[in-house]
């Protein structure tokens, strides 16, 4: 049979969940059967692309579109034009920017065009509120929408998009990748750290809530001085957090590294990962954690609640809720033997729900049917 011809397109903001979903599933995709080009926007070179460092070159070619602007037409056209060149069968955009451009080239070229949402974004202003429409808008002309999680299954399903072209694929987490640096005593990182480590990755932007980290930290650390918190990821709200962090008792136990391409071996370190957001779709970075067989604390909201069973896989505490999710914290660091269960069991779960490869196998059926291809069978 021949080969599909996929292009993953995304307009990154970093380097965070949606681009390293695009990384897991590149790599669990069979070489034989799929090529997967991997297309970029860059309009702001302050920007991390290190997506495009840690794209496989087995599976595909890594491109770049220059844009001289954040919503520069001119990019459909480059679109196109690599499209063309390529051979393209099917676009798979990721984020209302890319499924808007990646929309209207898909057409303005004749193939197909396939978008992931991997969540809506925050609507900071009225020209993004737009945007965001739009982009949302836009999914009733694709040909599938593939949300990554139940709750977007169901958001997606109320904005006037055919059921027919509606698939539900879920998320997947590149379990390949973080065995290397599941906690063990071989670990030189875990060997060499001091203190007791509570660990957040993300992007650092309102809807994380990372102040409620901040504050439930500090009054922790109050209590013990041999904590520390280490914040991972970079956004809009790091200068304002850091601020305040400057502000709280606890401030010389408080890290902020920014990106780091060593996350994994950084998280092997964590005693306890603490989310505090308040809003996500299924976040990787969690997903992350579970197969690290971190212990795990956070509010319980859409799509946290998919992965974290309370007192089964981690700890829940309802939205907002500062003193129960700090109780839980003092739970899962001071109760060794009750945390160790929790994180067996999340990594089990998440082996069994989560895996990249078999989120790849259900990509690879979805690409053959939208093509036609039929008589294509999952061979697992």
């Amino acid at each position: 049979m021949k080969k599909i011809n996929i292009l993953q397109f995304i307009c990154p903001v970093g380097f965070y969940g949606a681009e390293r979903w695009i990384l897991a599933l590149a790599n669990n995709l069979d070489p034989e059967r799929i090529q997967c080009d991997l297309v970029i926007t860059s309009e702001d070179q302050s920007l991390n692309f290190e997506i495009l460092n840690q794209y496989p070159p087995s599976i595909g070619s890594p491109h770049r579109i220059e844009m001289s602007s954040r919503f520069d037409i001119h990019a459909i056209k480059k679109l196109c034009h690599l499209i063309k060149e390529r051979n393209i069968d099917i676009i798979h955009t990721h984020g209302y920017k890319s499924d808007i451009f990646g929309l209207i080239a898909a057409k303005l070229t004749g193939i197909k065009c396939i978008s992931t949402p991997h969540g809506f974004g925050e609507k900071i202003n009225l020209k993004l509120k737009a945007f965001i429409k739009l982009g949302c808008y836009s999914f009733r002309f694709f040909d599938k929408i593939v949300p990554l999680s139940d709750q977007l299954f169901k958001e997606v399903s109320s904005m006037g998009v055919l059921k027919s072209k509606l698939s539900y694929i879920k998320n997947g987490v590149d379990l390949s990748e973080i065995d290397a640096y599941i906690i063990s005593s071989n670990n030189v990182a875990v060997q060499n750290k001091s203190g007791t480590h509570i660990g957040y990755v993300g992007q650092m932007i309102p809807r994380k809530g990372i102040k409620n980290l901040l504050k439930i930290f500090d009054g922790l650390w109050q209590e013990n001085n041999n904590l520390r918190l280490t914040l991972l990821g970079d956004g809009t709200e790091r200068k304002e957090l850091e601020t305040y962090a400057q502000s709280l008792a606890s401030h010389d136990g408080i890290f902020f590294l920014g990106f780091r391409t060593d996350r994994l071996e950084i998280m092997s370190t964590f005693d306890l990962f603490a989310m505090t957001s308040s809003s996500e779709g299924i976040p990787r970075c969690l997903m992350e954690a579970m197969a690290m067989q971190l212990p795990i604390a956070a509010y319980d909201i859409p799509g946290i609640d998919v992965l974290i069973t309370h007192d089964t896989t981690g700890l829940l505490a309802k939205l907002g809720d500062q003193d129960t999710l700090s109780q839980h914290w003092e739970k899962l660091l001071y109760n060794k033997e009750y945390a160790t269960v929790l994180a067996k069991n999340a990594r089990a779960y998440v082996q069994k729900e989560f895996s990249a490869a078999r989120m790849a196998q259900e990509y690879t059926t979805l690409f053959h049917s939208v093509l036609g291809n039929n008589s294509f069978a999952n061979p697992v």
